[in-house]
Order: C-alpha cells, then sequence, then structure tokens
C-alpha cells in the first residue's frame, strides 16, 4: 500500500509570519496538534501544540509570536509513492507521530499520521511505530540539547 491511500488529503497550513494564536485557533477549529507551515510554495517546518507550549508559553512568549520562531525547522516528511510499510517503520525509528506528504515535485499533498496507518489495520506495524515513537528523548525531542 502506498501512503497517498492512507493519507489525509485536506491539510491546513500556516505562514512563517502568522502569530501563534492563529496556529492555535486553526488547531482548535480542525482538531489537530500539528500544521505545516509554507512560505510561498516551500514546506519550510512544522508547528505542533508543543511547540505552542514548549518554545512559546514556558519561555514567557506572548500570543502575538511569530510562528517562525517557535516552528521546528528540520522538516521530516515522505512522498505520497512511497510504500507505507517503509514510512511506519521510519516514524518510529524518527519518533514522529505524523508527516507532511509531498509529490515527487515536492507539492505538499497530505499529512499522515499514525491514526491514518492504524485506520489501514496492520495493528503490527502500528505497535513497532508506536513502540519507537514513545521512546524517550531522540533527536526530535523538543528538551533534548
Amino acid at each position: 500500500m502506498q501512503v497517498r491511500e492512507a493519507m489525509t488529503q485536506d491539510v491546513k497550513v500556516v505562514k512563517p509570519d502568522q502569530t501563534i494564536r492563529d496556529a492555535a485557533q486553526l488547531m482548535s477549529e480542525c482538531d489537530i496538534g500539528a500544521v505545516p507551515v509554507r512560505d510561498g510554495d516551500r514546506l519550510v517546518g512544522m508547528v505542533t501544540d508543543r511547540d505552542i507550549a514548549v518554545r512559546a508559553v514556558a519561555e514567557g512568549r506572548g500570543p502575538d509570536t511569530r510562528i517562525g520562531d517557535v516552528m521546528s525547522k528540520e522538516v521530516m516528511y515522505c512522498y505520497d509513492d512511497e510504500d507505507l510499510d517503509h514510512v511506519t517503520h521510519n516514524m518510529g525509528n524518527i519518533q514522529v507521530r505524523r508527516l507532511p506528504v509531498v509529490s515527487r515535485d515536492k507539492r505538499l499533498v497530505g499529512i499522515v499520521s499514525i491514526g491514518d496507518i492504524a485506520g489501514c489495520g496492520n495493528a503490527k506495524k502500528t505497535g513497532q511505530a508506536m513502540g519507537g515513537i514513545s521512546a524517550r528523548g531522540g533527536s526530535h525531542s523538543q528538551t533534548a540539547h
């Protein structure tokens, strides 16, 4: 099965010059915890509810803080034509619960989450990925130095 068969296609995005208030409102309205950040047609980051809590609120920053100041700039992504089992394994290794999905010409076409993968019925692979994702620390830990 390819990623495009499991991904969510209706992706909400924000821009780096928008505020964390804008991102939080979008997350609330759409019941999501992460939003890709685009600059023009380029994917330049991801902002999560945890980014807002840890990199903004915990540091005393206000709701008008720019998304570009708190977003994760290292964008991990996958291609829409990649094998879903391979991507699931990678998600466990890099400890992320969701990945933006791009076409081969690097245009954002969706987002795939561990929930999307679980909905495809491979409980064993989903469990293995969650084991990796839930491990302490790792290169994508926001509190790791």
